[in-house]
């Protein structure tokens, strides 16, 4: 029996004085590093770490837009240093007189200071209106800001966004432009300082689309990869860019109108053969994700003048209703770029426009563009007109299937499927279903859960793709309608998140082909009809273990091949030693290292399409590194070397030449009296694959043919040959070890699958996200999609990227 202890009275607060003294004003930029987070974004996921570099260029834009910059660059460097430059006007360097420093200083360590708060500096702007370059200081360890401005280069330090000296004249020159080097302070985002490429080229190549004529160039020296975007089509390329993998019904074009008050609106769109809409809407060249209401005049304008013009054609005659709205944006791309002087939005993050103004004019100029377009374009405007009829018919025939499954239930949840066995726990945030393959993994799942809160959903063979599928077609299939009822919360237009029955929806499939197959089908399904689902989290992948190792009377359980070896590699890390030389041992952390970096290295001799053969890679783990910049001379020198390790490496029938005029490398080795070449293009020495035999060059330094020993059951064995000895120990590993590869889940009991893949103390879930939704949306139409040409471009780019496929 547990004794109750009487909660004790509160303490009297003691009269300490509460006054102006414990008002605390954070002044200058102290406020931003207390709170990062409200200037410039999340710390902690990269967000922020990337708007850092996204406001400096941002400034650069605004100089584009005022006619007085036409090239930004932007270079990464190593250790976190990132270099934005372009050739506007200069931030200007002559004395503030109110602030007592010169207008660079204040602009870089005043909140709310810069020319976009003057009417005459700047028309439009983006960036966080005027706080933008004094965050990224006040969040930089260093800053160095160089300015060429009247003939002369101004420079100046800041460290942790206070001045280090005074900015000076350092130079003469004729050049104009700012230059600013900025590390992002560890204080601030901790060790998560790593810039992404890819981040910064999707951002870099949207803001040339949006700023046609501007050249953006960005330069990685991490990896010497340069991109440089200059867009002369604007709007129209982005909308090319935006289909370039799908089919489209018409040319794109587009429309630019200056209104008013220095207001103008530009619009470019385009038709697929899709079953989505995607609009994006920038206002002064920041995105609005909610649209607003740019979009609402637009969507109106469109509509109207769709139907005005089938009307007047003919061609609803035979049609029940007009179509809707939903029906004229079905399988449209289109770009909405608003210039306002002062917009004003919903929100700090601006991803929702409210400055009403703007409305009727994007109304009124898509009315009367998309008009004359549609007039002038016959061919065009029927195959949209074709397209828009053919929606409006699809969304009655899915009214009609809704109509039919509500009367059996399944959009109101009504009657659930024979197969599911459900769980107890009626709370859906402590309810989880797993969505298994096959009937027999899932009568394994059924008497290994916990019938408390875990679900069971046995699918039957691969479900229906729902990529390319209208609402009218997903009704129809018996097993999408079971994974519908199942959740509960309907679906398309009777979609109701309160009433989904399971927080946790947890994707459980084989570690083969068609496992992976149903695991993207059913994403595909997620992503298409409840996005919503995997935006607040409730969508996993369960990973359950490939391997089963048994030693002794011991079960081990791992996950996958890289588990296994890493397993093995262990076992022979803790039963051996390697002596460098007589009085030098290699540490047990470096001795598994090395052994990971060869065991990396013969899977890559493994691999067919690397076409190098063997001994020719092993030649380049004892080769100096590629020419990090190669050119004729270096290259050829480099080849010499390597040669020579070639004859001497019992590999005399294999050499190496340089083919100067395509700058591509020949190995030609000879068998069986025939000479087989093969073509390998400098971009393989930039590639994971030379990565990992720079990984094993590095690993291996240290060891010493002839000196080097291995320590095993107190019994020493000379290493004559690196390769040779290191490949004994991975056979070695092996032995005495059951390991038994789990081909399916059905092969698993159901003691076994609660133990790894089902019990939420030991298995391993990935939860599903996307970051991005266009990104998300594009890779699902390339894989899912029916352009067969674009799911070839997409596997031929990524095959070499993939460290082992295990299907």
């Amino acid at each position: 029996m547990t004794k109750k202890t009487p909660a004790k009275p509160a303490k009297k607060a003691s009269k300490t004085s509460y006054d102006s003294s414990n008002i605390k004003v954070l002044k200058g930029l102290e406020a931003v590093k207390k709170r990062p987070g409200m200037y410039i974004g999340d710390t902690d996921d990269g967000t922020g770490l990337h708007h850092m570099i996204f406001e400096i260029v941002d400034n650069s834009i605004d100089e584009a837009l005022a006619g007085h910059c036409d090239e930004i660059s932007v270079i990464i460097h190593e250790d976190s240093l990132v270099t934005v430059k372009d050739n506007g006007r200069g931030i200007p360097v002559d004395f503030h007189k109110e602030e007592g420093m010169s207008a660079a200083e204040v602009i870089l360590t005043k909140l709310h200071a810069g020319g976009k708060f003057d009417d005459n500096s700047y028309k439009v702007s983006g960036g966080l209106h005027g706080v933008g370059i004094s965050v990224v200081n006040a969040l930089s360890e260093t800053l160095d800001l160089k300015i060429k401005r009247d003939g002369k280069v101004w420079e100046q330090t800041y460290k942790d966004g206070a001045p280090k000296n005074k900015i000076k004249s350092t130079g003469s020159t004729k050049e104009q432009g700012t230059e600013i080097k900025i590390i992002p302070s560890k204080s601030t985002f901790g060790d998560n300082t790593t810039f992404d490429y890819d981040i910064l080229i999707k951002k870099l190549r949207e803001l040339s689309f949006l700023n046609s004529g501007v050249s953006i160039i960005l330069k990685d020296e991490r990896v010497n990869k340069t991109e440089k975007f200059k867009s002369t089509g604007g709007l129209i390329e982005f909308v090319e860019y935006k289909n370039k993998n799908k089919t489209t019904l018409n040319k794109p074009f587009r429309f630019l109108q200056e209104a008013k008050d220095g207001m103008s609106i530009e619009v470019a769109l385009q038709w697929n053969d899709s079953y989505q809409e995607n609009i994006q809407c920038f206002t002064n060249n920041i995105p609005q994700k909610d649209g607003g209401s740019h979009l609402v005049g637009f969507r109106t304008a469109l509509t109207r003048t769709l139907n005005t013009y089938m009307d007047k054609e003919g061609l609803l005659k035979n049609e029940g209703a007009a179509p809707s709205g939903d029906d004229a944006r079905e399988g449209i791309t289109a770009i909405i770029s608003a210039k306002l002087p002062d917009p004003k939005f919903s929100s700090q993050t601006k991803d929702k426009l409210v400055s009403s103004e703007i409305q009727p004019i994007v109304e009124k100029e898509t009315y009367k563009f998309l008009t004359e377009y549609l007039l002038e374009n016959p061919n065009d405007a029927k195959a949209i007109a074709a397209k828009i009829i053919d929606a409006s018919r699809a969304r009655e025939a899915a009214r009609k299937a809704r109509e039919m499954t509500r009367r059996k239930g399944v959009l109101d949840g009504m009657g659930l499927p024979g197969k599911l066995a459900d769980c107890q726990e009626k709370d859906p945030s402590l309810s989880e279903i797993y969505l298994v393959e096959g009937e027999s993994a899932g009568g394994s799942a059924k008497q290994g859960r916990n019938r408390q809160n875990q679900a069971i959903l046995p699918l039957k063979g691969k479900i229906l793709n729902t990529q390319r599928a209208r609402i009218d077609k997903v009704l129809g299939s018996e097993e999408i309608i079971t994974l519908i009822t199942a959740m509960g919360c309907g679906v398309n237009e009777e979609f109701d998140i309160e009433k989904l029955r399971y927080h946790s929806i947890i994707i459980m499939t084989d570690a083969d082909v068609d496992g992976s197959h149903i695991r993207t089908l059913l994403l595909t399904f997620f992503n298409r009809q409840y996005k919503e689902l995997i935006d607040r989290g409730y969508v996993y992948i369960a990973q359950p273990p490939l391997y089963k190792v048994k030693k002794g009377k011991k079960d081990i359980y791992l996950k996958d091949d890289s588990a296994l070896n890493d397993f093995l590699l262990e076992k022979i890390s803790e039963t051996q030693i390697l002596n460098i030389t007589k009085t030098k041992k290699m540490s047990p952390e470096n001795f598994k290292n090395l052994l990971k970096s060869y065991s990396d290295f013969v899977e890559l001799t493994q691999v067919p399409d690397i076409n190098i053969h063997e001994d020719v890679l092993r030649c380049m783990v004892l080769e100096d590194e590629f020419p990090n910049k190669p050119n004729d001379k270096n290259v050829s020198v480099w080849l010499k070397s390597l040669n020579k390790k070639l004859s001497s490496f019992n590999s005399s029938k294999n050499t190496a030449k340089l083919e100067e005029k395509t700058k591509n490398i020949i190995f030609e080795r000879y068998e069986y009296g025939n000479s087989i070449a093969n073509i390998v293009p400098y971009s393989f020495f930039k590639s994971k694959s030379y990565k990992l035999i720079q990984s094993f060059k590095e690993a291996s330094k240290d060891i010493k043919p002839g000196t080097s020993s291995i320590i095993k059951n107190e019994e020493s064995f000379l290493i004559n040959d690196l390769f040779v000895s290191l490949n004994t120990f991975l056979e070695d590993a092996r032995k005495g070890l059951n390991i038994q590869r789990y081909k399916g889940l059905g092969e698993m009991n159901p003691e076994q699958l609660w133990e790894t893949t089902m019990d939420p103390v030991g298995r391993r879930l990935v939860q599903v996200k996307i970051d991005d939704a266009d990104d998300a949306n594009d890779l699902f139409e390339q894989l899912m999609g029916d352009n067969v040409e674009s799911r070839r471009d997409f596997i031929e780019a990524n095959v070499n990227s993939v460290g082992n496929i295990d299907i």
